[in-house]
């Protein structure tokens, strides 16, 4: 119940949803309540000007991606790979196929190919209301072999369905196998929540986040010159989007906190 309610409830209170509420609750009171209706209307249209322009989407993002960049990746003895980077290979996709956070996949066989562990540890299931399809885990690993990773290096996890069970169900693998230190690689923004969950189940995990989604040239621009910043300030979809997965990750940080998880 609480994986539907965490993954369902959040909805509402993120800009769109609550932009949404707003323009439902203005409609409703418009004709008998009209400065109700106006109030609602403002905030409404406020939030997804706010939310949307490039200045706050991007700072907001860069607020967690930029809190653990390793300067050198050292050599552990596991590769952890967290799943979210795959989209299932179901009709009419060939292949399991690469989303946005596929960085994920790609980053853990490189790390792989430089040595920096000698196995692969892929963690994650599927959410049977996301559709159906094999696991996370299975899809990253048939990616993997794809592009000439060994599959006796691949070791699946293929129940963990949120964050918790990840760094839970990697750490019965971890003891099992007696490996005491392990790179995890994860989306740059995800990484400081995934972090402190591995870290509180007494992992000793080294952070290789991956899927930058703001980069030092990006910021730049934004004050590359007088017409820049005000253009960066117009709404777009892309910087609504942005802003609600960082938003996304405060709030997950601060459920997780609640129950104890970091």
């Amino acid at each position: 119940m609480f994986l539907y309610l965490s993954k369902l409830l959040p909805l509402f209170f993120y800009p769109l949803g609550l932009a949404s509420i707003g323009l439902i609750v203005g409609l409703v009171t418009l004709w008998k309540r009209p400065r109700i209706a106006a109030i609602a209307i403002s905030l409404s249209l406020t939030i997804l000007l706010v939310c949307s322009n490039t200045w706050a989407a991007k700072y907001l993002v860069r607020s967690l991606e930029w809190q653990n960049i390793p300067t050198e990746i050292p050599q552990a003895e596991a590769i952890v790979v967290l799943g979210g980077g795959t989209k299932s290979s179901t009709w009419p996709r060939p292949t399991a196929d690469l989303s946005e956070a596929g960085d994920r996949v790609i980053y853990g066989a490189q790390l792989y190919r430089q040595n920096k562990a000698p196995i692969i540890i892929l963690s994650g299931g599927r959410i049977d209301w996301r559709g159906s399809g094999q696991a996370e885990s299975a899809d990253m690993a048939a990616i993997l072999t794809s592009i000439g990773i060994p599959s006796e290096v691949i070791i699946q996890e293929p129940d963990s369905l949120n964050t918790y069970q990840n760094a839970v169900n990697v750490r019965k693998i971890l003891e099992y196998r007696g490996i005491k230190r392990v790179l995890l690689v994860t989306s740059a923004m995800h990484t400081p929540r995934s972090l402190k969950i591995f870290q509180r189940q007494g992992i000793n995990v080294i952070p290789a986040p991956t899927d930058f989604l703001v980069s030092q040239d990006e910021l730049q621009e934004l004050t590359s010159s007088p017409k820049s910043a005000i253009l960066n300030l117009l709404p777009d979809t892309n910087n609504l989007h942005l802003f609600t997965l960082a938003l996304k990750e405060y709030v997950g940080s601060f459920v997780y906190w609640l129950r104890g998880w970091l």
